[in-house]
């Protein structure tokens, strides 16, 4: 027996609506739609411009920059390589699905964007576990940090991340493109979908990540009540790991913010009754791209070293000597 369902992990958002309207010129005079196609272009064009620059300030500083050539920001080069590669790929593609009034695209466009969207947001989230393995071996076991998480475990970890995501991406267009005629596959996909597709993809390595947190946080708290007992260089080492990891547990909690929302749309868009306006999906997609946009500030912001650097790329000091080797402050 045919089972009519029109949900799979694939094409959730965008087939579920056949990539209709996005923009509701029903109630706006024609005079009105190139205004508002422009405005909105020139906004989401301004929010990929920016994702692009400060991705780039982060690899070049990384790369250029020796004193930045540590394991995690090793990991964090890696992970500002996933968030470039949205804001020259994801970026457009969705840019040119959300604005379908004013510019139409076959569904295979929007199979192709989910794709990316999947293979890249399991990137980052992956980027992030190991980052935050990386971190609690810094902070609870610094005496055999340097041992366990060297360069060569660094590039394995990276590699794990890049592969595992190609093969997810790959996985996504593949089922994308025959799941047309799925039959008595649909209840299985749904399941696939709502449950196991965001549990792998999501939440069980958020709660890792969040169980790895607390302990950090914890190790570092009895850190901070010894920390009178170490000598001043002790303390100075303490402080700049710890600052470091609060850094990053930001990372994670900025963005657990901008995929949580779309992540719990997927898992419970089942049992709701009414259809969900697509305005509010592709402001939900949106926020979940926009992390993309936001780690290079939380870096420039919270790491002195990296404002220092980007400051030097900025204003074009690298291109008049060799600085790196200089010492970042």
């Amino acid at each position: 027996m045919k089972t009519e369902v029109s949900i799979n992990w694939t094409d959730v958002v965008t087939d579920i609506y056949h990539c209709s309207e996005i923009v509701n010129f029903n109630s706006i005079s024609p005079n009105s739609h190139f205004t508002i196609c422009a405005i909105l272009y020139m906004f989401l064009g301004l929010l990929d411009v920016i994702t692009i620059c400060g991705n780039l300030l982060v690899i070049i500083s990384i790369i250029y920059f020796k004193q930045l050539h540590t394991p995690t920001n090793s990991l964090i080069l890696s992970l500002a390589v996933a968030d470039l590669m949205v804001g020259l790929g994801l970026f457009p593609l969705s840019m040119a699905f959300s604005v379908k009034s004013c510019l139409y695209f076959q569904g295979l466009v929007c199979k192709v964007r989910n794709s990316f969207d999947i293979c890249l947001s399991t990137c980052s989230i992956l980027h992030l576990v190991c980052i935050s393995v990386d971190r609690y071996y810094a902070v609870c076991q610094p005496l055999t940090y340097r041992a366990k998480i060297n360069h060569s475990v660094v590039v394995i970890m990276n590699l794990m991340c890049w592969g595992v995501s190609a093969l997810t991406g790959i996985g996504v267009a593949i089922a994308g493109l025959n799941s047309e005629n799925c039959e008595d596959r649909c209840l299985v996909e749904v399941l696939m979908s709502t449950t196991v597709g965001p549990m792998l993809s999501f939440y069980i390595p958020v709660i890792i990540m969040l169980c790895i947190y607390l302990k950090i946080f914890l190790v570092a708290q009895r850190q901070a009540r010894s920390i009178h007992k170490t000598k001043k260089f002790g303390a100075a080492v303490s402080k700049m790991e710890r600052k470091a990891t609060k850094t990053l547990a930001i990372v994670l909690g900025v963005f657990i913010l901008c995929w949580c929302p779309i992540f719990l749309y997927l898992t419970f868009l089942p049992f709701t009754n009414d259809s969900i306006p697509i305005s509010v999906v592709e402001s939900l997609r949106w926020l979940s791209l926009s992390n993309s946009m936001f780690n290079p500030f939380i870096y420039a912001f919270f790491y002195s070293w990296f404002r220092s650097a980007f400051r030097m790329i900025i204003s074009g000091k690298i291109f008049k000597g060799n600085f790196s080797n200089c010492k970042l402050h």
